[in-house]
């Protein structure tokens, strides 16, 4: 457990860095601020992680994916951005620190997540990013596929209409593989476009993001249950009161955790056959549903 928060807590630093430095070269603005509060120097960064891991199974330098991490960054810290506010799940704590809607206002919370969107994909179009124009455009069209209404904001809006409704187990995987999965999805096959993989290789990595963020998102509806407000750095048991659609919600804490420890043991499987290439990958998915924060 101590080799892996090292792992992360050094990652994070590589990519807050490059984000650091990134937005010093921007035009300055009154969004700079809260876009920096909402990204830098919070939260795991396990995606990022997940990429770099990648990277190792593929046999690419982590310096050809610097770009993607930084972009899944921005993506993902938009959508939490936008999660908080009161419209949606009206959550006041995020990353052990006031969202940033409380720390900014509304509307400023609401233009800083937007800002940090469509900088996700001026990172990876940017001409210092050593990719080529054929990778780029790929890489682009998969992330505005899986930030827009085909994933995290389908997803969202699926979470946000489930509320209080019976759902069937089928719809509420499919919901959170929309709300989570597919971010992790775009994080697997951005890095297999890179290593110039072809079609089958691509899509076969892609599900298996897929199911990885599926295994994320499960361990966070644990975390929910049994968690700790300090540790998890945001609310505790809300899923229930706001009466959210959950694994857990439908069949219970013991059968959910069941279904997810069948689900780590397949992606470990699948990750297995590329030897000890994959050691790095195989630590940060046990990390993913044995994780306290």
């Amino acid at each position: 457990m101590i080799k892996i928060k090292s792992k992360l807590i050094k990652n994070a630093k590589k990519v807050d860095l490059f984000l650091v430095n990134y937005l010093k070269k921007q035009n300055n603005s009154l969004l700079i601020s809260p876009m920096k509060y909402g990204i830098i120097s919070g939260g795991k960064k396990i995606r990022s992680t997940i990429i770099f891991d990648t990277a190792k199974l593929l046999n690419l330098n982590i310096k050809k994916v610097i770009h993607v991490c930084a972009a899944v960054e921005c993506i993902h810290s938009y959508s939490l951005i936008h999660d908080d506010l009161p419209c949606m799940d009206n959550d006041s704590i995020r990353r052990g620190k006031p969202s940033t809607h409380i720390k900014y206002g509304e509307a400023t919370a609401v233009l800083a997540g937007n800002s940090l969107l469509t900088l996700a994909f001026e990172i990876i179009s940017d001409k210092r990013n050593s990719l080529s124009p054929k990778q780029k455009n790929e890489i682009i069209n998969l992330m505005a596929n899986f930030s827009g209404h085909t994933g995290i904001a389908g997803g969202q809006e699926l979470d946000l209409k489930y509320e209080n409704k019976k759902k069937k187990l089928n719809q509420i995987i499919s919901m959170q593989k929309k709300k989570t999965g597919k971010l992790f999805n775009f994080c697997l096959q951005s890095v297999a476009i890179i290593a110039n993989k072809n079609k089958k290789e691509k899509t076969s990595l892609g599900k298996l993001g897929e199911d990885i963020g599926l295994l994320f998102q499960l361990a966070d509806d644990f975390l929910d249950v049994k968690g700790t407000k300090t540790l998890v750095g945001k609310p505790i048991k809300k899923d229930k009161k706001k009466g959210k659609s959950t694994l857990i919600n439908l069949i219970g804490y013991n059968k959910a955790f069941v279904y997810a420890d069948d689900l780590m043991k397949k992606i470990l499987f699948k990750i297995k056959k590329h030897g000890n290439k994959s050691d790095n990958l195989e630590d940060t998915i046990k990390f993913i549903l044995g994780r306290k924060f």
